[in-house]
Parts: C-alpha cells; structure tokens; sequence
C-alpha cells in the first residue's frame, strides 16, 4: 500500500491519541512549534512552514490596536473590558454586561456588531433565553467582545462604525499591519479569507504564530507604545480570566491558576497558543483534523514540558495533557494523552 498521501506527506505528525481499553481507538494527526522572542525556533514537530488560518488564536495581536491608538485609556475601558477584547467568551450574563457596558461608551448598542448572532456556549444563558422564547443575539457572539474593541477603535481614530469589519476599513488596515509586525511576515499575497464572525483572516505559518506569541511574552525589541499594550494586556487577562473564555473551562483556569505567567488561548479548527512570560516563549498547535480536544491536550503537554509549572497550575496541566475517557456512567475506560511520537521528539526535533 502506498503512503504518498498519507500523514508524513502531509507534513503532520500523531500529535494525541485517544485509548479505550487495551488499543488505540483513535488518532490526530498535527503541527506545533515553540519559539522564542528572536525568532529562535526552540522546538518544532511537523512542517512549521505550512499556512493556517490561526482563528480566534490571534485575537491578543488583533487586540492590540484598541491599546496602541489610545481608544482603551480614552474609553476608560476596565481590566475585564480589554480582557473580553481579547476573549472567545460563553455568552454569560457577566459576558454580555461587559460588552454592553463598552459599546455603551460609544453611545452605541448590539446593533453596531458585525459578528452575527450565535448561540452562547453558556448553559445558564441557554436556559434563560429558551425560558423567554428568545433566540440568540450577536452580542452572545463568542466574539462580540473583539468586535466591541474594534467598534471602539474606529470610533476613537473619527472613522465610520459602518464597515468596521471589512478589509478595506482603516481599522482592520491597522490588524494586519499589526499582525504582519508581530509575525514577522508580510501578509500582501498570504491567502486570505473570512472568520466565523466576519472579520478578515490570513493564513500564516504557525512558527509565525509562536513567534506572535514569543513577542507577547517578550515584547522588548518591539516599539515602548506597543510594549505599554502588551503590558496592559497581561494585566488585563491576569486580572480577568473569566473574560477570555468560560468558568472553569481549560483556558481560563489555566491563566488564572497561572497567576500573570502564562496566557493561552484557544481558535477554530483545531488551532491553541500559548504564552510564557519569564522564559519569553511562545507556542502554537494545529490539530489536522481541526479537533480542538486535540490541540487542548497538545498544548497542555507542552506547557507542562516548558513552563515547568507547580502547584496547582501543574495539577490542572497534568489533567488536560491526559483527560479520562468515560462511559456514560462514569466509568472511567481511556485516555486521550500525547502520542509517544510527539513526546519521545525532544526540543529543536
């Protein structure tokens, strides 16, 4: 049987695997890449070089912008409001307040979001807005909190609100600059599409995305206005993780119990990045298949294989770098963990 077309072709490697019993069920195949703040590519495993559409991972970069040009210290915008700028949030009571309260700055309401309505991750919203026969809005969008940002932006540099979200706004000219700076890349003729919630996205390399994330992590060589908004931004996601995505879910604990240190956050299709503070680290995983639960394990091994964390910050990582896999009943029958393949790969493989 030929294998031209299969995995190694593809440039991916097993990244997790997921048991039930005495065999492997299944496999996920996929990326990663750990780089520091010059560019030093620390670790790689798979073809870093392939293109991918980093999703909602980039929005700390996308978020920039809204510190950079003054329009945060200009709305008075709280740590939780620049926190949900940065978030893919459930659509919780405290989430929509948020973004309320921040268009509310602008003298504007929901009807300003281009993100477009979805149902909120949030199990007591879904309940509240079944109870009231309503349907979801756009502000219960998982990114109205970005959007928000940039609504707040357009208006703070005197530009339409209208069409905030097209390539072409003044807005989304200054993301892609932002982005292009951060990654090293001249994004000109990088494919380019639409994100689930309207806004243009560029695929880039995912070495590009962990260096993104090594700047965030150690912005020294970067210009002292965006220094002071990277810095802002870890104050702000230290001090409101519940912003950034759901109670008790795998992102936000982790930046909480994390206390400052790290930053991790999560994309579509199988995309998560990661952020060390005091070793000026970053990394990015991309799960082939676009399993999320896959990329979730990935990065936890590799934040328990480079932070070194301790405590309960270690506790939770060794948790989500092998989650049980359980019947119905409870009963514990598996595990997903990191592939051998992945972990026996040492740094610079």
């Amino acid at each position: 049987m030929s294998h031209a077309h299969g995995p190694a072709a593809s440039g991916v490697i097993p990244l997790v695997e997921v048991t039930r019993g005495r065999i492997v069920e299944s496999r996920h195949f996929g990326t990663a890449a750990v780089v520091d703040a010059s560019g030093h590519v620390v670790a790689a495993w798979g073809d870093v070089e392939q293109p991918v559409y980093p999703r909602s991972s980039i929005k700390m970069v996308q978020a920039l912008p809204l510190l950079e040009t003054g329009a945060a210290e200009a709305f008075g915008l709280t740590d939780a409001e620049v926190a949900i700028a940065c978030a893919s949030h459930s659509g919780s009571a405290a989430h929509v307040a948020t973004v309320t309260r921040m268009l509310a700055r602008a003298g504007l309401d929901a009807d300003a979001l281009a993100c477009g309505p979805r149902r909120p991750a949030d199990p007591e919203m879904q309940a509240a807005l079944a109870r009231a026969g309503e349907k979801p809005r756009r502000i219960h969008n998982g990114c109205s909190g970005k959007h928000a940002g940039m609504i707040l932006t357009a208006r703070h540099l005197g530009q339409p609100v209208a069409g905030y979200h097209r390539p072409e706004h003044a807005v989304q000219q200054r993301v892609v600059g932002t982005v292009e700076q951060m990654t090293g890349l001249d994004l000109f003729a990088a494919p380019r599409s639409t994100d689930g919630c309207s806004l243009p996205i560029w695929a880039l390399p995912l070495g590009n995305l962990a260096l993104a994330m090594a700047r965030i992590a150690d912005p020294a060589d970067q210009p002292e206005t965006r220094q002071a908004a990277i810095a802002r931004l870890w104050q702000a996601q230290a001090a409101a993780p519940e912003m950034i995505d759901g109670a008790g879910s795998f992102v936000t604990e982790t930046i909480r119990l994390a206390g400052g240190r790290i930053l991790v956050k999560n994309g579509a299709e199988g995309v998560q990045v990661a952020t060390i503070r005091d070793l000026g680290l970053g990394i990015a995983v991309k799960a082939a298949d676009g399993a999320d639960r896959a990329a979730q394990v990935a990065i936890a091994a590799l934040l328990l294989r480079f932070a070194e964390p301790e405590g309960a910050l270690r506790e939770h990582l060794e948790q989500a770098a092998e989650p049980p896999v359980k019947t119905f009943a409870g009963e514990t029958v598996g595990v997903m963990r990191p592939s051998e393949d992945f972990l026996a790969r040492g740094a610079g493989a």
